[in-house]
């Protein structure tokens, strides 16, 4: 990680579990896949999501689902021994192409361009929450 403040403890526990029949994380020889993952919360409430009005009115923030995604999926490689830093490929998945601005800045926290991941980012008709605007899986590589 390239941000010191988003660094997770090695002894996180996220307790958020999947939503379906699939693990978070799958260790195959010395990859690593995990799998895609949200800014979900262990009380199923969703980072990013601040209500503006008195009307109920949300405003989805990019930023902090990213961050909050990142650290979610640090914390499932922390599980098997791993890090962001083993990452070695990234697969991105966007609501709205409009956000890939402040995503690509809360993702320059955790990655740097010239030592990061590789890493393909999409737009997708929607994600598994009406509240969520970004959804992230990752192939890491750890000699085991």
């Amino acid at each position: 990680m390239s941000n010191k403040k988003n660094k997770i403890p090695a002894s996180a526990e996220t307790k958020v579990t999947p939503r379906g029949a699939y693990p978070h994380v799958k260790v195959v020889g010395d990859f690593i896949f995990v799998s895609g993952t949200s800014s979900r919360r262990p009380d199923n409430s969703i980072a990013g999501v601040d209500i503006i009005d008195e009307m109920g009115t949300k405003r989805l923030n990019i930023e902090v689902q990213t961050r909050e995604v990142l650290k979610n999926i640090d914390a499932n490689l922390q599980k098997v021994g791993a890090s962001l830093k083993d990452v070695v490929d990234v697969s991105t998945f966007l609501v709205n192409m409009n956000d890939f601005a402040g995503y690509n800045k809360a993702y320059a926290e955790f990655f740097d361009k010239e030592t990061g991941p590789t890493r393909t980012t999409v737009a997708v008709h929607q994600l598994p929450h009406p509240d969520l605007v970004v959804e992230i899986k990752v192939t890491a590589y750890k000699k085991q």
